[in-house]
Protein backbone atom coordinates (compact mmCIF):
# COMPACT_ATOMS: atom_id res chain seq x y z
CA UNK A 1 0.00 0.00 0.00
CA UNK A 2 1.20 3.32 -1.11
CA UNK A 3 2.40 5.92 1.60
CA UNK A 4 -0.72 8.46 1.18
CA UNK A 5 -2.97 5.69 1.40
CA UNK A 6 -1.13 3.96 4.51
CA UNK A 7 -1.75 7.63 6.21
CA UNK A 8 -5.50 7.96 4.96
CA UNK A 9 -6.18 4.87 6.66
CA UNK A 10 -4.60 5.73 9.75
CA UNK A 11 -6.14 8.87 10.46
CA UNK A 12 -9.40 7.40 9.87
CA UNK A 13 -9.02 4.98 12.52
CA UNK A 14 -7.30 7.61 14.70
CA UNK A 15 -10.74 9.57 13.86
CA UNK A 16 -12.77 6.94 14.45
CA UNK A 17 -11.05 5.82 17.83
CA UNK A 18 -11.80 9.66 18.68
CA UNK A 19 -15.18 9.76 17.83
CA UNK A 20 -15.63 6.13 19.93
CA UNK A 21 -14.41 8.38 22.73
CA UNK A 22 -16.07 11.14 22.71
CA UNK A 23 -19.25 9.53 22.13
CA UNK A 24 -19.22 6.79 24.95
CA UNK A 25 -20.50 9.02 27.89
CA UNK A 26 -16.97 10.08 29.10
CA UNK A 27 -17.02 13.62 31.12
CA UNK A 28 -16.09 15.93 28.59
CA UNK A 29 -12.79 16.54 30.69
CA UNK A 30 -12.34 12.68 30.69
CA UNK A 31 -13.00 12.20 27.07
CA UNK A 32 -10.35 15.36 25.79
CA UNK A 33 -7.46 14.01 28.21
CA UNK A 34 -8.05 10.57 26.06
CA UNK A 35 -8.07 11.87 22.78
CA UNK A 36 -5.08 13.93 23.60
CA UNK A 37 -3.11 10.68 24.34
CA UNK A 38 -4.29 9.00 20.99
CA UNK A 39 -3.28 12.45 19.24
CA UNK A 40 0.25 12.15 20.96
CA UNK A 41 0.49 8.68 20.24
CA UNK A 42 -0.18 8.59 16.51
CA UNK A 43 -0.01 12.68 15.44
CA UNK A 44 3.06 13.77 17.61
CA UNK A 45 0.33 16.29 18.98
CA UNK A 46 1.22 16.93 22.60
CA UNK A 47 0.23 20.13 24.95
CA UNK A 48 -3.71 19.21 24.17
CA UNK A 49 -5.83 21.94 25.57
CA UNK A 50 -9.40 22.26 25.48
CA UNK A 51 -10.56 25.55 25.81
CA UNK A 52 -14.68 26.73 26.19
CA UNK A 53 -16.33 29.70 26.18
CA UNK A 54 -18.45 30.90 28.78
CA UNK A 55 -21.98 31.80 26.85
CA UNK A 56 -23.01 34.17 29.59
CA UNK A 57 -19.83 35.36 30.66
CA UNK A 58 -17.86 35.59 27.25
CA UNK A 59 -15.11 34.19 28.50
CA UNK A 60 -12.86 31.50 28.04
CA UNK A 61 -12.00 28.90 30.51
CA UNK A 62 -9.54 25.62 30.52
CA UNK A 63 -11.59 22.75 30.22
CA UNK A 64 -8.76 20.27 29.74
CA UNK A 65 -5.53 20.16 29.45
CA UNK A 66 -2.14 18.03 29.28
CA UNK A 67 -0.19 21.13 30.86
CA UNK A 68 -0.07 21.63 34.48
CA UNK A 69 -0.40 25.77 34.44
CA UNK A 70 -2.70 27.87 36.61
CA UNK A 71 -6.79 27.92 35.82
CA UNK A 72 -7.24 31.17 34.14
CA UNK A 73 -10.56 33.34 32.58
CA UNK A 74 -9.49 35.49 29.43
CA UNK A 75 -11.64 37.42 26.78
CA UNK A 76 -12.27 35.71 24.38
CA UNK A 77 -10.24 38.01 21.72
CA UNK A 78 -7.36 38.37 24.53
CA UNK A 79 -3.67 37.30 23.47
CA UNK A 80 -2.51 35.30 20.22
CA UNK A 81 -4.91 32.34 20.49
CA UNK A 82 -7.89 34.31 21.72
CA UNK A 83 -7.60 36.57 18.30
CA UNK A 84 -7.32 33.40 16.05
CA UNK A 85 -10.49 32.04 17.56
CA UNK A 86 -12.16 35.18 17.20
CA UNK A 87 -11.11 34.95 13.43
CA UNK A 88 -12.97 31.34 13.76
CA UNK A 89 -9.84 30.63 11.07
CA UNK A 90 -7.71 27.86 12.20
CA UNK A 91 -4.05 28.40 12.01
CA UNK A 92 -0.76 27.14 12.41
CA UNK A 93 2.75 29.12 14.06
CA UNK A 94 6.11 27.42 12.39
CA UNK A 95 7.93 28.29 15.69
CA UNK A 96 6.92 29.18 18.91
CA UNK A 97 10.19 30.45 19.12
CA UNK A 98 9.39 33.48 16.86
CA UNK A 99 6.20 34.77 18.24
CA UNK A 100 7.46 37.95 20.46
CA UNK A 101 6.13 38.05 23.37
CA UNK A 102 3.90 41.21 23.47
CA UNK A 103 1.24 39.35 21.37
CA UNK A 104 1.41 36.76 24.16
CA UNK A 105 -0.89 36.74 27.33
CA UNK A 106 -0.25 35.60 30.76
CA UNK A 107 -2.06 32.26 30.37
CA UNK A 108 -0.35 31.51 27.00
CA UNK A 109 3.10 32.23 27.85
CA UNK A 110 2.46 29.60 31.01
CA UNK A 111 0.77 27.22 28.13
CA UNK A 112 4.03 27.55 26.01
CA UNK A 113 6.49 27.68 28.70
CA UNK A 114 5.28 24.23 29.92
CA UNK A 115 7.83 21.43 28.73
CA UNK A 116 6.39 18.02 26.89
CA UNK A 117 7.50 14.80 28.48
CA UNK A 118 8.19 13.25 24.57
CA UNK A 119 9.80 16.22 23.12
CA UNK A 120 11.67 18.59 25.95
CA UNK A 121 14.33 20.27 23.95
CA UNK A 122 13.03 20.67 20.85
CA UNK A 123 11.73 23.51 18.95
CA UNK A 124 8.26 23.33 18.35
CA UNK A 125 5.48 24.50 16.22
CA UNK A 126 1.68 25.56 17.41
CA UNK A 127 -1.48 24.25 15.88
CA UNK A 128 -4.75 26.67 17.10
CA UNK A 129 -7.96 25.01 15.89
CA UNK A 130 -11.64 27.38 16.45
CA UNK A 131 -14.46 25.21 17.54
CA UNK A 132 -17.92 26.44 16.14
CA UNK A 133 -21.26 25.04 16.46
CA UNK A 134 -22.54 26.29 13.10
CA UNK A 135 -21.40 30.04 12.98
CA UNK A 136 -21.34 30.10 16.74
CA UNK A 137 -17.73 30.04 18.28
CA UNK A 138 -17.96 27.16 21.07
CA UNK A 139 -14.61 26.82 22.50
CA UNK A 140 -10.78 25.67 20.77
CA UNK A 141 -8.69 23.47 20.48
CA UNK A 142 -4.34 24.28 20.76
CA UNK A 143 -1.17 21.80 20.35
CA UNK A 144 2.09 21.71 19.71
CA UNK A 145 4.22 19.41 17.68
CA UNK A 146 7.65 18.83 16.65
CA UNK A 147 8.98 22.08 14.22
CA UNK A 148 7.75 20.90 10.82
CA UNK A 149 6.87 22.00 7.17
CA UNK A 150 4.12 24.46 5.88
CA UNK A 151 2.85 21.00 4.22
CA UNK A 152 3.00 19.10 6.92
CA UNK A 153 1.62 21.39 9.67
CA UNK A 154 -1.48 22.04 6.41
CA UNK A 155 -2.27 18.35 6.43
CA UNK A 156 -2.86 18.40 10.30
CA UNK A 157 -4.90 21.14 10.73
CA UNK A 158 -6.79 19.59 7.82
CA UNK A 159 -7.46 16.88 9.69
CA UNK A 160 -7.77 18.80 13.22
CA UNK A 161 -10.84 20.35 11.16
CA UNK A 162 -12.53 16.67 10.99
CA UNK A 163 -11.94 15.95 14.89
CA UNK A 164 -12.99 19.59 15.85
CA UNK A 165 -16.59 18.97 13.81
CA UNK A 166 -16.43 15.72 16.79
CA UNK A 167 -15.24 17.99 19.12
CA UNK A 168 -17.88 20.39 18.56
CA UNK A 169 -21.06 18.61 18.90
CA UNK A 170 -19.58 17.15 22.44
CA UNK A 171 -18.63 21.02 23.59
CA UNK A 172 -21.88 22.09 22.48
CA UNK A 173 -23.82 19.15 24.30
CA UNK A 174 -21.84 20.32 27.55
CA UNK A 175 -22.70 24.23 27.08
CA UNK A 176 -26.39 23.07 27.40
CA UNK A 177 -26.33 20.46 30.23
CA UNK A 178 -24.03 23.32 32.08
CA UNK A 179 -26.74 25.67 31.44
CA UNK A 180 -29.49 23.65 32.38
CA UNK A 181 -27.64 22.82 35.50
CA UNK A 182 -27.09 26.51 36.25
CA UNK A 183 -30.47 27.11 36.03
CA UNK A 184 -31.95 24.74 38.15
CA UNK A 185 -29.22 25.82 40.29
CA UNK A 186 -30.25 29.47 40.85
CA UNK A 187 -33.66 28.30 40.44
CA UNK A 188 -32.93 26.14 44.01
CA UNK A 189 -31.32 28.99 45.63
CA UNK A 190 -34.28 31.13 44.39
CA UNK A 191 -36.73 29.09 45.93
CA UNK A 192 -34.09 28.11 49.49
CA UNK A 193 -34.41 32.12 49.63
CA UNK A 194 -38.03 32.71 48.96
CA UNK A 195 -38.27 29.34 52.12
CA UNK A 196 -36.27 31.10 54.20
CA UNK A 197 -38.11 34.78 53.88
CA UNK A 198 -41.16 32.97 53.24
CA UNK A 199 -44.73 34.51 53.50
CA UNK A 200 -45.37 34.86 57.57
CA UNK A 201 -48.65 36.12 58.41
CA UNK A 202 -49.32 38.71 60.91
CA UNK A 203 -49.85 37.87 64.22
CA UNK A 204 -48.35 34.48 63.89
CA UNK A 205 -45.39 32.84 65.55
CA UNK A 206 -43.23 29.90 64.10
CA UNK A 207 -40.52 29.06 62.27
CA UNK A 208 -40.64 25.01 62.10
CA UNK A 209 -41.21 23.52 58.95
CA UNK A 210 -44.43 22.20 59.71
CA UNK A 211 -45.64 25.66 60.64
CA UNK A 212 -43.81 27.21 57.39
CA UNK A 213 -46.12 24.46 55.56
CA UNK A 214 -49.03 26.33 57.46
CA UNK A 215 -48.24 29.88 56.16
CA UNK A 216 -47.36 27.90 52.38
CA UNK A 217 -51.09 26.89 52.36
CA UNK A 218 -52.21 30.41 54.02
CA UNK A 219 -50.16 32.14 51.25
CA UNK A 220 -51.83 29.96 48.66
CA UNK A 221 -55.25 30.23 49.34
CA UNK A 222 -56.24 33.85 50.91
CA UNK A 223 -56.54 35.22 47.96
CA UNK A 224 -59.42 32.96 46.30
CA UNK A 225 -62.88 32.50 47.14
CA UNK A 226 -62.08 28.13 48.43
CA UNK A 227 -64.04 27.33 51.35
CA UNK A 228 -61.15 25.83 54.22
CA UNK A 229 -61.21 23.39 56.57
CA UNK A 230 -58.59 24.35 59.31
CA UNK A 231 -57.98 20.85 61.66
CA UNK A 232 -56.02 20.96 64.26
CA UNK A 233 -56.43 20.05 68.58
CA UNK A 234 -58.00 22.51 71.02
CA UNK A 235 -56.06 25.36 70.95
CA UNK A 236 -53.56 25.24 68.53
CA UNK A 237 -54.27 28.89 67.17
CA UNK A 238 -57.12 27.79 64.58
CA UNK A 239 -59.02 31.13 64.69
CA UNK A 240 -55.76 32.76 64.15
CA UNK A 241 -54.86 30.74 60.91
CA UNK A 242 -58.35 31.68 59.74
CA UNK A 243 -57.74 35.50 60.62
CA UNK A 244 -54.34 34.98 58.65
CA UNK A 245 -56.29 33.45 55.62
CA UNK A 246 -58.73 36.90 55.87
CA UNK A 247 -56.38 39.84 56.47
CA UNK A 248 -53.96 37.90 53.34
CA UNK A 249 -57.04 38.13 50.65
CA UNK A 250 -58.88 40.56 48.62
CA UNK A 251 -61.66 40.70 51.39
CA UNK A 252 -59.51 41.71 53.83
CA UNK A 253 -61.47 45.17 54.08
CA UNK A 254 -64.86 43.70 54.24
CA UNK A 255 -66.46 42.23 57.23
CA UNK A 256 -64.84 39.17 59.18
CA UNK A 257 -67.10 37.71 61.40
CA UNK A 258 -66.86 34.50 63.47
CA UNK A 259 -69.24 31.96 65.03
CA UNK A 260 -68.19 29.26 67.70
CA UNK A 261 -70.65 26.61 66.44
CA UNK A 262 -69.98 25.14 70.04
CA UNK A 263 -71.12 27.81 72.20
CA UNK A 264 -74.60 28.52 70.52
CA UNK A 265 -77.47 26.11 71.79
CA UNK A 266 -79.06 23.83 68.65
CA UNK A 267 -82.60 25.89 69.10
CA UNK A 268 -80.82 28.94 68.44
CA UNK A 269 -77.78 28.34 66.19
CA UNK A 270 -80.10 28.29 62.59
CA UNK A 271 -81.37 31.89 63.91
CA UNK A 272 -78.03 32.80 64.41
CA UNK A 273 -76.62 31.69 61.40
CA UNK A 274 -79.74 32.78 59.47
CA UNK A 275 -81.52 35.29 61.17
CA UNK A 276 -85.05 35.57 61.36
CA UNK A 277 -88.19 37.25 60.72
CA UNK A 278 -90.41 39.03 63.41
CA UNK A 279 -92.71 36.69 64.97
CA UNK A 280 -91.44 33.71 63.89
CA UNK A 281 -90.89 32.29 67.40
CA UNK A 282 -91.86 33.28 70.69
CA UNK A 283 -88.91 35.80 71.61
CA UNK A 284 -88.51 36.86 67.78
CA UNK A 285 -89.85 40.61 68.47
CA UNK A 286 -88.06 41.91 65.41
CA UNK A 287 -86.12 40.64 62.57
CA UNK A 288 -82.99 40.00 63.02
CA UNK A 289 -79.89 39.27 60.11
CA UNK A 290 -78.30 36.40 60.66
CA UNK A 291 -74.06 36.13 60.47
CA UNK A 292 -74.40 35.02 57.07
CA UNK A 293 -76.17 38.59 56.00
CA UNK A 294 -73.42 40.28 58.55
CA UNK A 295 -70.71 38.69 56.60
CA UNK A 296 -71.70 39.61 53.14
CA UNK A 297 -68.91 40.02 50.59
CA UNK A 298 -66.67 39.39 53.14
CA UNK A 299 -65.16 36.45 55.51
CA UNK A 300 -67.56 33.95 57.90
CA UNK A 301 -65.69 31.92 60.08
CA UNK A 302 -67.53 28.96 61.47
CA UNK A 303 -65.40 27.81 64.28
CA UNK A 304 -66.05 24.15 65.41
CA UNK A 305 -68.33 22.97 62.81
CA UNK A 306 -68.71 19.50 64.05
CA UNK A 307 -70.83 20.46 66.81
CA UNK A 308 -73.92 21.80 64.48
CA UNK A 309 -77.18 19.42 63.82
CA UNK A 310 -78.13 17.37 61.03
CA UNK A 311 -80.83 19.63 59.90
CA UNK A 312 -78.62 22.51 60.32
CA UNK A 313 -75.63 20.94 58.13
CA UNK A 314 -78.32 20.75 55.26
CA UNK A 315 -79.18 24.28 55.40
CA UNK A 316 -75.72 24.88 55.40
CA UNK A 317 -74.65 22.71 52.73
CA UNK A 318 -77.52 24.77 50.60
CA UNK A 319 -76.16 28.20 51.02
CA UNK A 320 -72.74 26.89 50.69
CA UNK A 321 -73.29 25.35 46.97
CA UNK A 322 -75.43 28.62 46.17
CA UNK A 323 -75.33 31.40 48.06
CA UNK A 324 -78.87 31.42 49.12
CA UNK A 325 -80.84 30.90 52.14
CA UNK A 326 -83.95 31.99 53.93
CA UNK A 327 -84.10 33.52 57.48
CA UNK A 328 -86.30 31.81 59.97
CA UNK A 329 -89.75 31.96 59.34
CA UNK A 330 -89.76 33.60 56.09
CA UNK A 331 -90.24 32.30 52.38
CA UNK A 332 -87.93 35.49 50.61
CA UNK A 333 -84.78 34.11 49.05
CA UNK A 334 -81.82 36.11 50.12
CA UNK A 335 -78.15 35.81 48.38
CA UNK A 336 -75.30 36.59 50.00
CA UNK A 337 -71.48 36.89 48.62
CA UNK A 338 -69.36 35.25 51.28
CA UNK A 339 -65.90 33.28 51.89
CA UNK A 340 -66.17 30.44 54.16
CA UNK A 341 -63.71 29.16 56.75
CA UNK A 342 -64.52 26.33 58.80
CA UNK A 343 -62.64 24.79 61.75
CA UNK A 344 -62.64 21.61 64.00
CA UNK A 345 -61.33 19.64 66.59
CA UNK A 346 -63.15 16.61 65.54
CA UNK A 347 -62.71 13.78 63.33
CA UNK A 348 -65.22 14.59 61.13
CA UNK A 349 -64.36 10.97 59.21
CA UNK A 350 -65.30 9.13 62.77
CA UNK A 351 -68.57 11.08 62.60
CA UNK A 352 -69.53 10.39 58.99
CA UNK A 353 -69.42 6.91 60.28
CA UNK A 354 -71.36 7.60 62.91
CA UNK A 355 -74.45 9.22 61.10
CA UNK A 356 -73.34 12.36 63.15
CA UNK A 357 -71.66 14.39 59.80
CA UNK A 358 -73.18 14.92 56.89
CA UNK A 359 -71.00 13.31 53.90
CA UNK A 360 -72.28 16.20 51.50
CA UNK A 361 -71.00 18.75 53.47
CA UNK A 362 -67.73 17.35 54.53
CA UNK A 363 -67.30 17.47 50.83
CA UNK A 364 -68.33 20.96 50.32
CA UNK A 365 -65.82 22.22 53.60
CA UNK A 366 -63.02 20.27 52.74
CA UNK A 367 -62.07 21.72 49.47
CA UNK A 368 -58.35 23.01 51.17
CA UNK A 369 -57.61 21.28 54.32
CA UNK A 370 -55.00 23.14 56.86
CA UNK A 371 -53.78 21.11 59.42
CA UNK A 372 -52.18 22.91 62.59
CA UNK A 373 -49.77 20.99 64.42
CA UNK A 374 -50.06 20.45 68.03
CA UNK A 375 -47.08 22.48 70.31
CA UNK A 376 -45.62 18.93 71.10
CA UNK A 377 -44.61 18.41 67.56
CA UNK A 378 -43.24 21.81 67.03
CA UNK A 379 -41.13 22.20 70.26
CA UNK A 380 -38.46 24.50 68.51
CA UNK A 381 -41.30 27.22 68.20
CA UNK A 382 -41.81 27.16 72.14
CA UNK A 383 -39.30 29.49 73.33
CA UNK A 384 -40.50 32.01 70.36
CA UNK A 385 -43.98 31.73 71.62
CA UNK A 386 -43.36 31.90 75.33
CA UNK A 387 -40.67 35.10 74.99
CA UNK A 388 -43.92 36.55 72.39
CA UNK A 389 -46.37 36.13 75.27
CA UNK A 390 -43.16 37.25 77.77
CA UNK A 391 -43.22 40.32 76.34
CA UNK A 392 -47.03 41.11 75.78
CA UNK A 393 -48.07 40.08 79.64
CA UNK A 394 -45.17 42.54 80.85
CA UNK A 395 -46.10 45.84 78.73
CA UNK A 396 -50.39 44.87 79.65
CA UNK A 397 -49.01 44.47 83.23
CA UNK A 398 -46.58 47.46 82.95
CA UNK A 399 -43.93 45.13 84.51
CA UNK A 400 -40.59 44.60 83.89
CA UNK A 401 -39.71 40.84 82.99
CA UNK A 402 -36.97 40.40 80.70
CA UNK A 403 -35.57 36.36 80.34
CA UNK A 404 -37.04 32.97 81.24
CA UNK A 405 -34.66 31.40 83.87
CA UNK A 406 -32.86 27.70 82.40
CA UNK A 407 -34.69 25.46 85.01
CA UNK A 408 -37.62 26.88 84.11
CA UNK A 409 -37.02 26.43 80.17
CA UNK A 410 -36.31 22.91 80.90
CA UNK A 411 -39.48 22.41 82.49
CA UNK A 412 -41.67 23.82 79.59
CA UNK A 413 -39.47 21.89 77.53
CA UNK A 414 -39.74 18.83 79.00
CA UNK A 415 -44.46 19.45 79.31
CA UNK A 416 -45.98 17.44 76.83
CA UNK A 417 -48.69 20.70 76.37
CA UNK A 418 -52.78 19.02 76.04
CA UNK A 419 -53.60 22.75 75.96
CA UNK A 420 -51.07 23.66 72.89
CA UNK A 421 -50.55 27.13 72.53
CA UNK A 422 -53.55 28.60 74.42
CA UNK A 423 -52.24 26.87 77.71
CA UNK A 424 -48.42 28.17 77.40
CA UNK A 425 -49.78 31.61 76.54
CA UNK A 426 -51.74 31.09 80.48
CA UNK A 427 -49.00 29.63 82.16
CA UNK A 428 -46.72 32.76 80.93
CA UNK A 429 -49.38 35.36 81.89
CA UNK A 430 -49.23 33.45 85.33
CA UNK A 431 -45.82 33.65 86.19
CA UNK A 432 -45.61 37.14 84.52
CA UNK A 433 -47.77 38.05 87.63
CA UNK A 434 -45.79 35.67 90.28
CA UNK A 435 -42.37 37.59 89.02
CA UNK A 436 -41.09 39.81 91.05
CA UNK A 437 -37.20 40.59 89.85
CA UNK A 438 -37.59 40.13 86.22
CA UNK A 439 -37.12 36.51 85.76
CA UNK A 440 -39.57 33.94 85.29
CA UNK A 441 -38.39 31.15 87.32
CA UNK A 442 -39.37 27.51 87.86
CA UNK A 443 -41.50 27.60 91.01
CA UNK A 444 -43.50 30.57 88.98
CA UNK A 445 -44.68 27.58 86.90
CA UNK A 446 -47.77 25.75 87.67
CA UNK A 447 -47.64 22.62 89.87
CA UNK A 448 -48.44 20.69 86.28
CA UNK A 449 -45.22 21.64 85.07
CA UNK A 450 -43.41 20.52 88.88
CA UNK A 451 -42.07 17.19 88.11
CA UNK A 452 -39.52 15.29 89.86
CA UNK A 453 -37.71 15.25 86.36
CA UNK A 454 -37.60 19.08 85.40
CA UNK A 455 -37.28 19.74 89.59
CA UNK A 456 -34.34 17.66 90.40
CA UNK A 457 -36.35 15.72 93.21
CA UNK A 458 -37.90 12.98 93.92
CA UNK A 459 -41.54 11.90 94.77
CA UNK A 460 -42.66 12.72 97.20
CA UNK A 461 -40.95 16.07 97.58
CA UNK A 462 -40.22 17.15 101.16
CA UNK A 463 -39.72 20.93 102.52
CA UNK A 464 -35.91 19.92 102.60
CA UNK A 465 -35.88 18.80 98.81
CA UNK A 466 -38.28 22.22 97.57
CA UNK A 467 -35.77 24.56 99.60
CA UNK A 468 -32.92 22.39 98.14
CA UNK A 469 -34.79 22.95 94.56
CA UNK A 470 -35.34 26.66 94.83
CA UNK A 471 -31.54 27.55 96.64
CA UNK A 472 -30.27 25.45 93.07
CA UNK A 473 -32.18 27.76 91.16
CA UNK A 474 -31.32 30.57 92.48
CA UNK A 475 -27.62 29.96 92.82
CA UNK A 476 -27.37 28.68 88.62
CA UNK A 477 -28.87 32.00 87.96
CA UNK A 478 -26.47 34.14 90.08
CA UNK A 479 -23.45 32.01 88.10
CA UNK A 480 -25.03 32.46 85.05
CA UNK A 481 -25.36 36.49 85.25
CA UNK A 482 -21.84 36.66 86.74
CA UNK A 483 -20.43 34.03 84.28
CA UNK A 484 -19.16 31.76 86.92
CA UNK A 485 -17.53 34.19 89.32
CA UNK A 486 -18.48 33.28 92.64
CA UNK A 487 -17.51 36.13 94.14
CA UNK A 488 -20.13 38.29 92.37
CA UNK A 489 -23.12 35.68 92.32
CA UNK A 490 -22.37 36.09 95.86
CA UNK A 491 -22.52 39.54 96.20
CA UNK A 492 -25.93 39.56 94.46
CA UNK A 493 -27.22 36.85 96.60
CA UNK A 494 -26.29 38.59 99.60
CA UNK A 495 -24.15 35.70 101.43
CA UNK A 496 -20.50 35.64 102.19
CA UNK A 497 -18.13 33.78 100.13
CA UNK A 498 -17.31 31.09 102.03
CA UNK A 499 -21.19 30.04 102.03
CA UNK A 500 -21.41 30.17 98.40
CA UNK A 501 -18.50 27.99 98.30
CA UNK A 502 -20.53 25.55 100.42
CA UNK A 503 -23.58 25.70 98.76
CA UNK A 504 -22.14 25.35 95.27
CA UNK A 505 -20.17 22.17 96.81
CA UNK A 506 -23.16 20.56 98.27
CA UNK A 507 -25.50 21.46 95.69
CA UNK A 508 -23.13 19.75 93.11
CA UNK A 509 -22.88 22.78 91.01
CA UNK A 510 -20.03 23.55 88.49
CA UNK A 511 -19.17 26.80 88.37
CA UNK A 512 -16.84 26.84 85.53
CA UNK A 513 -19.73 25.85 83.06
CA UNK A 514 -20.87 28.88 83.21
CA UNK A 515 -18.26 31.36 82.07
CA UNK A 516 -19.09 31.73 78.50
CA UNK A 517 -22.75 32.60 79.77
CA UNK A 518 -24.07 35.96 78.73
CA UNK A 519 -27.22 35.20 81.19
CA UNK A 520 -29.58 35.84 78.38
CA UNK A 521 -32.95 33.37 78.66
CA UNK A 522 -32.53 32.24 74.94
Amino acid sequence: MHAPACRVVGELTLLHEISDTLSDGFELRAAALRMFSHLRATKLLSRGLLLVLNRETGRLLPEASECAFPPFNACVDEGLVGGILSEGRARAIIDVAHIPADTLCKWERAYLSTVPDDAPDEPASLLVMPIQHGDELVGGLCFTRPLGTEGQLEADLRFLALVVGQVGLAVRFRQLAQERLDTLRQENERLQDQIKRSFVPEGMIGKSSSMRMVYFHVDQVADSKTTVLIRGETGVGKERVAQAIWQGGSRKTKPFVRVNCAALPESIIESELFGHEKGAFTGALALRRGRFELAHTGTLFLDEIGEISMSTQAKLLRVLQEGVFERVGGTQPIKVDVRVITATNRNLEEMIDEGKFRLDLYYRINVFPIYVPPLRERRSDLLELADHFLEKYSQQNRKRVVRISTPAIDMLMAYHWPGNVRELENIIERAVLLATDGVIHGYHLPPTLQTPDSTGTASPQTLHDALASVEREMIIDALKANRGIMAKAARQLGITERTMGLRVKSLDIEPRRFRDSTGSSS
